[in-house]
Order: C-alpha cells, then sequence, then structure tokens
C-alpha cells in the first residue's frame, strides 16, 4: 500500500521493498500520475518512489532542468539508493536523462514516455492565457488521447498554475531550460538500459521523436501504444505496466 512521506525538503509517494524504481512527472504533473504503477510494482520485488519536484519552490534564477537534476541527486542520497531505475513523463524524462549524464553510476535504467530533452517544442514557448478556464480545459484534453484522463481535479490544478504569476514565470524558466539542454549529443554516449514507451497519438512529443530516443540510445527498447497519447502511464496504464515489467525482467533489473 502506497504511503505519502514528508522527510525535510522531501515529499513522496512510496510502496513496497526491493530495487528502487523513481518516477518522475512532468512540468503540470503531481504525483497521482504514477498512481497504477506505484501500486503495480509496489506490489512486485521493487520499492516505487514518486518525488514532488520543487518546480515552484526554488529561487528563480536557479529554476532549470539542472537544478531539479540536482535535487533528485539529493533525494537518492537521502534514500541510500545505490542503482535506481529512473522512469520519466515529459519534464521527469529530461531530468531522468540529464541525471544519466551526471550521474551514470547511480542508474541501472532509464524509461521515458512522451520525454522532453530532444523535441524543442516540447516544452512549449509560450504560456496559456490566464483567466479562462475553458480555454485551459481545451489545452490540457488535447495533451490525451483518452480524454477522461483530463479530470476536472486536473484542470483545476492547472489553471491554479497559470493564474498563479510566480508559479507561471517558473514554469517558463523550466520550459526555456529544457530547450536549452537539447541532449542529442550525449544520448550516443549512454550505456544504460533504456524503455522508451510512446503514445502514437502523442501530439506533445508526436512519435518521430520516440523514434529519434531509440536511435541515438543505442541499448533501448521502443514499444508503441495505440488510442494513447502524451501520458501513457495515465491512459494505458495496464499495458504500460506490462510492457515495463517485461523489460526490467530481461535486463534482469531486480533487487
Amino acid at each position: 500500500m502506497a504511503e505519502m512521506l514528508h522527510e525535510g525538503k522531501f515529499e513522496y509517494l512510496q510502496s513496497g521493498e526491493g530495487q528502487p524504481i523513481i518516477f518522475l512527472h512532468g512540468l503540470m504533473g503531481t504525483l497521482s500520475n504514477f498512481r497504477a504503477q506505484v501500486d503495480h510494482f509496489g506490489a512486485l520485488n521493487y520499492q516505487v518512489t514518486v518525488p514532488l519536484l520543487p518546480l515552484y519552490t526554488m529561487p528563480l534564477a536557479t529554476t532549470s532542468v539542472t537544478s531539479l537534476t540536482k535535487f533528485l541527486k539529493s533525494f537518492v542520497d537521502h534514500k541510500g539508493y545505490k542503482k535506481v531505475v529512473l522512469a520519466g513523463n515529459s519534464l521527469g524524462g529530461h531530468i531522468a536523462l540529464m541525471f544519466q549524464k551526471l550521474y551514470p553510476e547511480l542508474v541501472a535504467g532509464i524509461v521515458l514516455a512522451g520525454s522532453s530533452g530532444l523535441y524543442e517544442s516540447a516544452m512549449g514557448n509560450s504560456y496559456p492565457r490566464r483567466g479562462d478556464r475553458n480555454y485551459i480545459a481545451d489545452r490540457i484534453r488535447d495533451v490525451f488521447h483518452v480524454k477522461e484522463v483530463a479530470t476536472e481535479e486536473l484542470i483545476d490544478n492547472v489553471f491554479a498554475i497559470v493564474n498563479d504569476r510566480t508559479k507561471a514565470i517558473k514554469t517558463l524558466a523550466i520550459s526555456k531550460s529544457a530547450i536549452r539542454h537539447n541532449m542529442a549529443e550525449d544520448l550516443p554516449g549512454f550505456q544504460v538500459p533504456s524503455c522508451i514507451i510512446w503514445g502514437r497519438q502523442d501530439a506533445v512529443t508526436p512519435p518521430d521523436v520516440a523514434e529519434k530516443f531509440h536511435e541515438l540510445l543505442l541499448n533501448s527498447e521502443l514499444h508503441w501504444l495505440d488510442e494513447c497519447g502524451h501520458a501513457a502511464m495515465m491512459e494505458r496504464p495496464t499495458e504500460f505496466n506490462t510492457i515495463l515489467e517485461g523489460w526490467l525482467e530481461r535486463n534482469k533489473i531486480k533487487a
């Protein structure tokens, strides 16, 4: 059973015991995005954690992909993990890749779903207009092929972010940082096993982005999910979990 833990600057979901898997949410994401994965893998031979990334609490001058990666390193140190699997959606995937670049000795495997890091438009270079909830709701639904994933609660959360001036500024700062930190030149040097799980209907990071990741990550598998958009772990959780479980087993990533 997953529990929410607060320890110093860290707030995170945790479930299970064994080989650590850290799931990393995206720019507009929350811990609940990975609820299906926490429950599934926590019941197997894994300790699953989903840390809340400090997207809006870092000083503006240091709000960047690199700072978020260093925060993740401090979380890994806090937990005492020696080797982790990093599974990230959107910005979370980008942080996983940056972590591999900076701390390769700590990474047992990387899982990417709708990741930024290659595609310059993935994080956006503009911000939705504020105050118009219907407009925001439509933009959020566009992210998903399975529209029911865009719950009213999710829409309310994003609407609150875009109407908070400080959060809006920091969101733009992270987006611009993500565009600056293109990983194309780094990826061919990564030896770590990588699993790419992508929605064929992803309109944010289109399918050709997944193919480019697969080309550049030499030790990678690419798996497609049909009738699925940008958040495969939310839209097709059962299929996502089956693919990930099989990949972990093939690569003997166990405690």
